[in-house]
């Protein structure tokens, strides 16, 4: 079995629930005492936070790559950035380290493409919503047609309730409410998915929420790495 690499702590909710899916999905596939290889390098949040508010996307790059580094000398098979915001650098962390970095658009897209749906409607924070380095990979490397809420009022709340409270730990009635009526407005739009596009947002939306088929990046993602370190070698 490989070793699975993580950089986590954007924040450590979402890196717990990977933790605790690449475990669980080890013991469900092998049994008994079963577990992942894991190495986990988390990180302070609130300097990646600042770095996010300032746009100082380049040294964002920097922290990265070096968390991605010291995965590799401890001895990491693969690397996973453990938030999708955070994808915004993936292809810099990517070009500096030797092992294959795992990236989330890419699982997100192999399940959609597997589903036949073309016009997922895409829930995460705003840098992810409005920038174009996560829906650009999935219209221009596998030929998607994403959506994000149209209002700016709805990008906005989607993003304050992760901040505010998901990263928190918070789970609360009401704003579960507001991303169902958000997810309601893009099935009208025509949206045929929905993807939770930020690893925090399945601790609050979940298939039981809404007709239209959901996507959680954290699963698909710790998932692909299970994948991935179980893989025989090649003959």
């Amino acid at each position: 079995m490989k070793t699975i690499g993580l950089i986590g702590g954007m924040s450590w909710e979402s890196t717990a629930i990977y933790y605790a899916r690449l475990n669980q999905q080890m013991q469900r596939r092998r049994g008994g005492f079963s577990s992942a290889e894991i190495l986990l390098r988390s990180v302070d949040f609130a300097r990646i936070v600042a770095l996010q508010q300032r746009g100082a996307w380049d040294e964002a790059a920097e922290d990265m790559i070096a968390q991605a580094r010291a995965l590799e000398r401890g001895g990491a098979d693969m690397v996973l950035i453990c938030t999708n915001t955070m994808h915004r650098v993936a292809d810099a962390v990517a070009q500096a380290i030797s092992v294959p970095l795992l990236h989330i658009v890419d699982v997100v897209a192999a399940a959609l493409k597997a589903r036949g749906l073309r016009r997922p409607l895409l829930l995460a924070t705003r840098y992810t919503m409005e920038q174009d380095f996560w829906l650009g990979r999935m219209r221009d490397r596998h030929g998607l047609s994403p959506l994000v809420p149209a209002s700016a009022d709805d990008r906005g709340l989607v993003h304050t309730v992760i901040f505010d409270e998901l990263c928190h730990g918070l789970v609360r009635d009401a704003s579960r409410a507001a991303f169902c009526a958000v997810i309601e407005s893009g099935k009208l739009a025509g949206a045929d998915g929905v993807i939770l596009g930020c690893t925090e947002i399945g601790m609050l939306i979940g298939p039981n929420d809404t007709e239209l088929p959901i996507f959680d990046s954290t699963f698909l993602h710790a998932d692909a790495a299970l994948d991935l370190a179980l893989a025989e070698p090649p003959d």
